[in-house]
Formats: C-alpha cells, sequence, structure tokens
C-alpha cells in the first residue's frame, strides 16, 4: 500500500480566521509572524514621534518641549506639508513662508516657527542654531524694556536672515582663500593632482551657489509679494483679533442681514435657522477677508508697516546679493 503524499503542516501554525496575525512559513517550515495583533502594533507608526524643540519667549526665555507632529500642527495652525521643511532628515531649499498665526522658516541650518508670542527652534546641536538660540535670548533680554520698532516676529525673522546671510559669505570668503591659490598653481603647473583639486572645488562651488541663489530668490519673492508680507504681521492680526469680540459677531450679522430679534420663547422657524447661520458663516468670512488685506478698523498705518518689511528684507536681500555676485566673479 502506498505511503500517504500528504506534505507535512506544522500544527504550531495557528491559520484560524479569527486571528489578526499574518504567518507564512519559510523553507524549514517554521512560522514567521509577518505583522502583531490588531491594528498591527508592531510596526512602527511614521510621523507620530515627538521631537525636541526649543521654545523662546519674547522675554528671552528658553525651554526645552518633546512635541510630536500633530500637537505642533494644532497649535500653530500649519499644515503637513509645511512641518516637513522643518524635518531634519530631509533637505529643502531655504524657505519663508507666512501663514495665519505662523512664519514657518528654513534657512539652511535654521528651522524654527515665529509666532507672535514665541519662537519654536528645531532644537540641534548645529553652531548656527546655538548661536540662534543664544543671540535671539540676548536680545530680547537686553531690550525687554526698551521701546523697538519692529514687532516680536520680525525681529526674531531678522535673526535668523542675519546669521544665514553671514554664514554664507562666510563660506564664500573661506572658498576665496582656497580656490585662488590653487588657481595659482594650476597656471604654472598643469598637473592630473592639479586638475583634481580644481574640480573638486569646481562642485563646492556650484552647490555653494546654489545655495546662495536661493536664499536671494526667496527674499526677492516675498519683496515682490505685499499680500505674502501683509501674512507675516502676526502681532498686528492677533491684536486685531483681541479688540474684535467674538461674540459680536451676531450683532454684525443682525445689521447687515437685517435678521429679526425674537423672543425666547417664540418657536424657532427650521428655514429661519438656516437663513440666519449663513449670514453668520458670510459675516464670519467678511472679517477674516478683511483682516488678511488690511482693510479691517484699525489698520490704516498697513500700508507703512509693509513698507517697513520690505526695507528690512532689502538689506539683506543688498547683502545677499553682493555674497553672490563674489561667487559668480569666481
Amino acid at each position: 500500500m502506498e505511503a500517504s503524499q500528504t506534505p507535512y503542516r506544522p500544527n504550531s501554525i495557528n491559520t484560524s480566521a479569527s486571528s489578526h496575525n499574518i504567518v507564512r512559513c519559510n523553507a524549514d517550515g517554521h512560522a514567521i509572524n509577518l505583522f502583531q495583533g490588531p491594528g498591527f502594533p508592531g510596526r512602527k507608526k511614521r510621523g507620530h514621534g515627538s521631537r525636541s524643540w526649543i521654545e523662546i519667549d519674547q522675554n528671552g526665555n528658553s525651554k526645552t518641549l518633546e512635541l510630536d507632529k500633530a500637537a505642533l500642527m494644532r497649535y500653530c495652525s500649519l499644515p503637513a506639508r509645511d512641518l516637513r521643511l522643518l524635518d531634519p532628515l530631509f533637505i529643502y531649499p531655504s524657505t519663508i513662508l507666512g501663514r495665519e498665526k505662523a512664519i514657518v522658516v528654513n534657512l539652511e541650518q535654521i528651522r524654527c516657527i515665529i509666532t507672535a508670542e514665541e519662537v519654536i527652534l528645531m532644537n540641534s546641536l548645529d553652531g548656527c542654531v546655538v548661536q540662534y538660540k543664544s543671540e535671539l535670548c540676548k536680545r530680547l533680554q537686553n531690550n525687554k524694556d526698551q521701546a523697538d520698532d519692529l514687532p516680536f516676529e520680525f525681529r526674531a525673522l531678522e535673526l535668523a536672515l542675519e546669521l544665514t546671510c553671514m554664514s554664507l559669505d562666510a563660506q564664500v570668503k573661506e572658498l576665496e582663500m582656497e580656490i585662488y591659490p590653487v588657481l595659482d598653481e594650476l597656471a604654472s603647473s598643469i598637473s592630473t593632482l592639479n586638475l583634481e583639486r580644481v574640480r573638486r572645488f569646481k562642485g563646492h562651488l556650484l552647490a555653494l551657489t546654489q545655495r546662495v541663489q536661493k536664499v536671494r530668490d526667496e527674499i526677492e519673492h516675498l519683496m515682490d509679494d505685499d499680500g505674502d508680507m501683509a501674512e507675516m504681521y502676526l502681532t498686528e492680526k492677533k491684536q486685531r483679533m483681541e479688540a474684535y469680540p467674538w461674540n459680536d459677531l451676531h450683532s454684525l450679522s443682525n445689521m447687515s442681514g437685517g435678521t429679526r430679534v425674537l423672543p425666547a420663547s417664540a418657536p424657532a422657524s427650521p428655514v429661519e435657522s438656516i437663513n440666519g447661520s449663513q449670514r453668520l458663516q458670510r459675516a464670519f468670512s467678511t472679517i477674516m477677508n478683511s483682516s488678511k488685506h488690511g482693510s479691517f478698523t484699525g489698520s490704516s498705518n498697513n500700508g507703512e508697516n509693509i513698507e517697513q518689511l520690505e526695507m528690512l528684507l532689502e538689506a539683506y536681500f543688498v547683502f545677499i546679493d553682493n555674497t553672490l555676485n563674489k561667487l559668480l566673479s569666481v
């Protein structure tokens, strides 16, 4: 009688439909658990880990925070794509973004979120980050009792621009000191070694030129768009919202839409409730749009403020443009 040809199946493998584990056998017949438990808790969730941040308030006091991405998005009202600019695992070109409640800054190694009340800086041991933290705290503490024309967010932004432009300019000067002797040596003696050194310096030169060009283009882009500059006035926008009570929205909708005020005992009509809600939403939208475009009450100096920010940006544009011209001359 022939022996049965049924292949051997190990009894230790649980193949019941109620199990949440996904199991596969390898060549030796051993079970491999691909995922674990309900919802696969063995897998690491992406984008939910906490990171270390440095918070600097208006008085120059700093403290270290552990915040995850979701909490930071809620606190600063930022989309996930903006926070990706601050992720040290990714390399993005220099960017400055003005949002409703924050300014997102990605300038070389300085990556931070600036609000009307504090700076949330990516915690790092990089020299530029350490210098930014110490210098900002020192300036805020020294000018605590002194009147300053610039609001808090612009003082923080100015320091980021200042340190970035100075760092890039110093790198250009260092590269000039290294590359000119090599070029002189190549002119007197053409050799494989000298050609290789020149080729290596050329790669550094092109990479540095791209970084300087991006910072210059970003500043120029901000200067050319009044809407972007107006969006960056966080302190002014905050003062407008605080000066206008939210509970006056209903009164505004009554004045603009002619909503009748009914006694509390009167039955509410579904149609009237819907119309009232729509009018309230329109009134709210009008307030927000007016605030964004600077036509809100109390913002008559909005044009002057934009000019002030434009002058600040122009100073660093001239500085970085001069740095770029040095690179192009090399």
